[in-house]
């Protein structure tokens, strides 16, 4: 029975902010698209030095000398750990709505722009690289930061209207409560993409190289 109240509960909640959650998903895949296109904009100097840069650590790959997984593991959680909570925390204060938003815009640039270059310097073979390296954490990552982005923007929103429009009554502390737990579960689902990334998939990227004669 309480089951099946915290699922309406959370139905109800998701159709209330619809429209919220479809912007910043749109906002992201703008960004996405934004860093695709950077990668067109970049001069052919400018590919071949990322790009020689880049083969040096596909050498590292290869030979087994990158970090350890426990470092990598620790890398990735404290990295993505902070920006969640960075977003955690701008949405607590009434002036960090839009900084929000450009952080989510700024995320979906990264990947964009990781797998567009990628792709523009080593065409289907980098498609194949970004498939095995980028998209498995990030098959938990980008659900966590758009959700997490989307929950700060609505408590923000929430915090202004308390505090600009006197006859909002509705309690602030029942919100602050999920919020919290919001947070938690977030970085739960960030420590187990952190183990995709530390532990799957340099064995991923390394079998790969392997296959393709990298």
């Amino acid at each position: 029975m309480k089951k099946r109240l915290y699922q309406n509960d959370a139905a109800s909640y998701f159709r209330e902010h619809s429209s919220i959650f479809l912007f910043v998903v749109i906002l992201f895949l703008m960004g996405v698209i934004f860093g695709a296109i950077v990668v067109n904009s970049m001069s052919i100097t400018q590919k071949e030095d990322l790009f020689y840069y880049l083969s040096q650590f596909f050498g590292q790959v290869s030979t087994g000398e990158v970090a350890e997984n426990n470092d990598l593991f620790k890398q990735s959680f404290f990295h993505n750990s902070k920006f969640i909570g960075l977003i955690w925390l701008l949405g607590i204060s009434i002036i960090g709505l839009p900084v929000i938003l450009i952080l989510l815009f700024i995320k979906g640039m990264v990947v964009g722009f990781t797998v567009g270059f990628l792709v523009s310097q080593m065409g289907w073979k980098g498609f194949m690289l970004a498939f095995v390296s980028i998209l498995p954490q990030n098959f938990i990552i980008i659900p966590v930061f758009i959700l997490m982005a989307a929950f700060s923007v609505i408590f923000s929103l929430r915090m202004i209207k308390k505090q600009f429009l006197k006859k909002y009554g509705q309690p602030i502390m029942p919100f602050f409560k999920g919020y919290i737990f919001a947070f938690i579960a977030a970085v739960i689902f960030i420590s187990a993409a952190s183990g995709v990334e530390a532990y799957l998939s340099p064995w991923l990227m390394k079998s790969m190289m392997g296959s393709l004669n990298l």
